[in-house]
């Protein structure tokens, strides 16, 4: 059925001309429309985003204020050279801190309980390399984020926590955990209460830059010319500008019913972060496991992966829950933007358009600093 167009009212009172379009309502996205508002007061500043909230990595993830457990970072150190990887590190922390300024710790839910690395039986070699590398990792988690003694060892906690074939536990004590619905919906106040329309529901089909407009043409058919436009999609952003180095990767994440007695109170990782669990409201959230499956999981489709959400099971039953009653509430996916370099993408396409996408799984960290960021690359 053809899609009516835009009437006469619905153009000038709800769509206009925006100065700046952004794509994408999540972390990003509403961050950097707050952050042109705060520069530019009176600016017309609209936000578009594909569903009806911001489902794709910002209100799906497992809400860990995060920046990377002891062997991720000891794994970007074969793969980056040093500097990068403080640098990594210290965006990340930075991006906390602007997050919990802007959010407010009371409007997430922010608890600084620090975070654990399990490792279970089979992680035997995985445990000395970082044991042995500890001292020096402290000394580089200093050096980007000031705090001293960062890791170290917590092996009573294991049974504290009744953690099933868990031989030693490295604990991380500058990371947390947040509500992720609460911290998005603050956003969302935040941004319709700055005057900046969020418009949901609406698919950005193509982008064609031309002299002095950028033209956004949307699923319904209706087109919108814009001043400037931001694409903040994140793992979708290739459907719009396939030449990006980045892809899609979805991640499977649980949440079970209450549990009575529940001794789980942290956030946790395993298995170099691809599977990471947590407590909320007495349940436990469990997520991951795509690196089981990584070329079927590099998807921008929500779904269920039989394979992971049957390895997630197992995990729970040994690991996290041995021997204890559960049932699982529901499952969801979640959709990040990752590439072969741990940087984000903060680029100026054409003179009108700027990408800002590429958080490799650590949006939360580091999200709203690429919102500021991409708002400095729009108008240098």
């Amino acid at each position: 059925m053809p899609q009516p167009n835009l009437s006469y009212w619905e153009q000038t009172s709800f769509i206009g001309r925006p100065d700046l379009l952004i794509i994408g309502s999540g972390i990003v996205g509403l961050t950097a429309a707050l952050e042109y508002r705060r520069r530019f007061p009176t600016a017309k500043i609209l936000v578009v985003e594909r569903s009806p909230i911001a489902a794709g990595g910002s209100t799906r993830n497992a809400g860990f204020a995060c920046f990377g457990s002891i062997s991720e970072i000891l794994a970007d150190l074969e793969n980056h050279e040093e500097q990068v990887v403080i640098d990594l590190i210290k965006s990340r922390w930075e991006g906390l801190a602007r997050l919990r300024a802007l959010v407010g710790d009371e409007n997430m839910n922010y608890q600084g309980v620090g975070n654990y690395e399990v490792f279970r039986d089979q992680d035997t070699h995985l445990y000395q390399e970082c044991r042995a590398a500890m001292s020096h990792l402290n000394e580089l988690m200093e050096s980007a984020t000031g705090q001293k003694d960062v890791f170290k060892e917590t092996p009573l906690d294991i049974e504290r926590f009744n953690l099933g074939q868990t031989q030693h536990l490295i604990w991380n004590k500058a990371e947390g955990m947040i509500n992720t619905g609460k911290m998005m919906q603050t956003l969302v106040d935040l941004t319709l209460k700055a005057d900046i329309r969020i418009m949901n529901g609406v698919t950005v089909e193509k982008l064609s830059i031309q002299l002095n407009q950028v033209s956004v043409l949307l699923n319904n058919n209706w087109e919108i010319n814009a001043d400037r436009v931001i694409v903040a999609t994140n793992g979708f952003a290739r459907q719009l500008l396939p030449e990006l180095s980045i892809r899609p990767a979805r991640n499977l994440v649980l949440i079970t019913n209450p549990i009575d007695g529940l001794k789980i109170n942290g956030a946790f990782h395993g298995e170099g972060g691809y599977f990471y669990f947590r407590n909320i409201d007495n349940r436990i959230l469990l997520g991951g496991g795509r690196h089981l499956d990584l070329k079927k999981e590099e998807t921008s489709e929500f779904g269920e992966n039989q394979l992971i959400k049957k390895a997630l099971v197992g995990l729970l039953e040994s690991t996290i829950l041995p021997g204890i009653p559960y049932t699982i509430d529901r499952w969801w996916s979640g959709i990040l933007g990752v590439g072969e370099q741990k940087k984000p993408i903060i680029a100026r396409q054409q003179d009108r358009l700027v990408v800002a996408v590429r958080m490799g799984g650590m949006g939360v960290a580091i999200g709203s600093s690429v919102g500021v960021m991409a708002i400095d690359e729009l108008t240098l």
